[in-house]
């Protein structure tokens, strides 16, 4: 019994000092589940892969949200644009990746999100009066609501922000008087919803949606210009296909409203306006079949 212990030991230890390949965490785990070797150290290997076995607790939830919150909040204030894009589609992926999605609260998402929102409406405003200083930290901002937007949508939570952003007239008040190669990533959050409810991840009030297109819809046409040359990986049909949609939920005269504007706007703009033809002809459909 004791050379089988001390040979035990001799493999634990070997665990706990060699590397694992991802597929044998699982793996090492459930054997030393299922041979109860507590009292021998095997509590030291899975510390590895384990915060319960390190905090000798149950309830990790809290921890892992601070830790989530932390990184969150690096990846907004990092000073690397390359590695900002890096982190943050991989911290994008673990929290997709992450089946409880209880790992960060609603409100911690959204303190985080009206904090760039906040410093995106005071470089806005700045930027209109002719003052640009820290004039970057429009576009800063701008993706970083993108990406907590995207957060959002992923857990269908992101109905609060779309209501929120229909209701920034200030910003959109103002929008031609800050330069275009400024502005244009602020369209493209604007975008970002209109992908979002065309596809029917963001489900809101006939009244949000009107919002929505009222406050946004001309500065995005001033934009789309810009956002189609200068914004890398822009999938110009996907937006086209969700304004198009989210138009065609309104009201009938309300989409004639906003689709014989689009009509005089396109044959003045052709490249530099979206082309939602789709959507005209479906309501032309609508309207007069």
């Amino acid at each position: 019994a004791i050379g089988f212990d001390a040979g035990v030991l001799s493999c634990l230890e070997y665990l706990e000092a060699a590397p694992w390949a991802e597929d044998e965490e699982e793996r090492v785990a459930s054997l030393l589940a299922e041979l109860r070797l507590e009292n021998v150290g095997a509590g030291e290997v899975l510390k590895r892969v384990s915060v319960e076995v390190t905090n000798g607790t149950d309830d990790g939830g809290g921890d892992n949200e601070e830790v989530l919150l932390k990184l969150l909040h690096v990846v907004l204030e990092g000073k690397d644009e390359k590695a900002r894009r890096e982190m943050k589609g991989l911290v994008l992926k673990m929290l997709r990746e992450n089946s409880s999605q209880n790992d960060l609260r609603k409100e911690s998402l959204y303190s985080a999100c009206d904090g760039c929102l906040e410093l995106l409406r005071s470089h806005f405003l700045r930027a209109a009066l002719s003052d640009l200083t820290d004039v970057n930290q429009i576009a800063r901002q701008a993706d970083n609501l993108h990406w907590i937007l995207d957060i959002l949508i992923d857990r269908q939570i992101a109905e609060d922000f779309l209501k929120s952003w229909a209701s920034q007239s200030k910003l959109s008040n103002v929008h031609s008087k800050v330069p275009a190669v400024h502005r244009y990533e602020v369209s493209r959050v604007t975008a970002r919803l209109f992908v979002g409810i065309g596809k029917g991840q963001l489900l809101a009030s006939k009244e949000v949606r009107c919002l929505l297109l009222q406050t946004w819809l001309v500065p995005f046409y001033d934009d789309f210009g810009w956002m189609r040359r200068a914004s890398r990986g822009l999938d110009r049909h996907l937006i086209e296909d969700g304004l198009s949609n989210t138009i065609l939920t309104l009201p009938l005269a309300w989409q004639q409203d906003i689709l014989l504007a689009w009509f005089d706007r396109f044959l003045n703009s052709g490249e530099d306006c979206p082309n939602i033809q789709r959507a005209f002809e479906i309501w032309w459909r609508r309207a007069f079949w």
